[in-house]
């Protein structure tokens, strides 16, 4: 489960020949995202053309009533599980109209318990990216909801997950006992087929990534001299066991 990753860059989504844009969003965006913040995604325009904007990272379903609750609900919705996204409540509206998204990153961070009794029994973030360092998209669900306090469009979007017991690097993430998962990266020459993809395919397309594709590397988090606010926790509860 990822909750933590560095979005492409304005340069690199443009340099991203396969995913077809002119040009980058106009706002800016994080160096690296959090629940809650902006980030890019990559979604297909009415007449079929891949368009970029900023979206908010955890999914707001169009039945949340304000904003309170918005907060709330997108803690739960930053992944989506490929086994239920078709039925869980805030996915299934998004996932039924086809509104397929593409993250682009650089590279995503997830904890690691290997080294715990190490480290005071606690885990150790993981760098993850592609062993040639290349930029890459991982498939997303995305939606739009409205503030009915202000009338703001806020879109938001969840990243999609498959099992990964048994990968010889992700498998390696999470808490020993636990379930593991990984995010859908997808080959740049299936890019603009997600975006457009039926159900059918979509589905075909939720593969785990190939041995030796990706590569990690211990990254914690750097000691702060002072005070500062703590960032999201490497691993929270799986809010997909519950209603979301």
């Amino acid at each position: 489960m990822c909750t933590n990753y560095t979005p492409a860059t304005p340069k690199h989504l443009v340099e991203m020949k396969a995913l077809g844009l002119a040009a980058a969003p106009p706002d800016a965006w994080p160096s690296e995202v959090y629940p809650g913040m902006s980030a890019p995604v990559v979604v297909a325009s009415p007449d079929g053309a891949p368009r970029a904007e900023v979206a908010r990272f955890g999914l707001i379903p169009r039945w949340v009533k304000d904003g309170q609750q918005a907060q709330k609900v997108s803690r739960g919705t930053l992944n989506a599980r490929s086994e239920t996204v078709a039925s869980k409540p805030s996915f299934r509206a998004p996932w039924r109209e086809r509104r397929f998204a593409l993250a682009p990153m650089l590279d995503f961070f997830e904890p690691c318990w290997e080294d715990a009794h190490l480290v005071g029994h606690r885990s150790v973030r993981w760098r993850i990216a592609r062993a040639d360092a290349a930029p890459f998209c991982v498939a997303a669900l995305h939606e739009r909801w409205t503030d009915p306090a202000t009338g703001e469009i806020v879109p938001s979007f969840s990243l999609l997950t498959i099992n990964a017991d048994g990968h010889e690097l992700l498998g390696r993430m999470h808490r020993p006992g636990d379930e593991k998962r990984m995010l859908v990266v997808l080959p740049s020459e299936h890019w603009a087929d997600w975006l457009r993809a039926d159900h059918t395919q979509a589905l075909a397309m939720l593969q785990r990534t190939p041995p030796g594709l990706l590569v990690g590397e211990p990254a914690p988090r750097e000691t702060p001299s002072r005070p500062a606010p703590t960032p999201p926790p490497a691993e929270p509860p799986d809010p997909q066991r519950g209603l979301f």
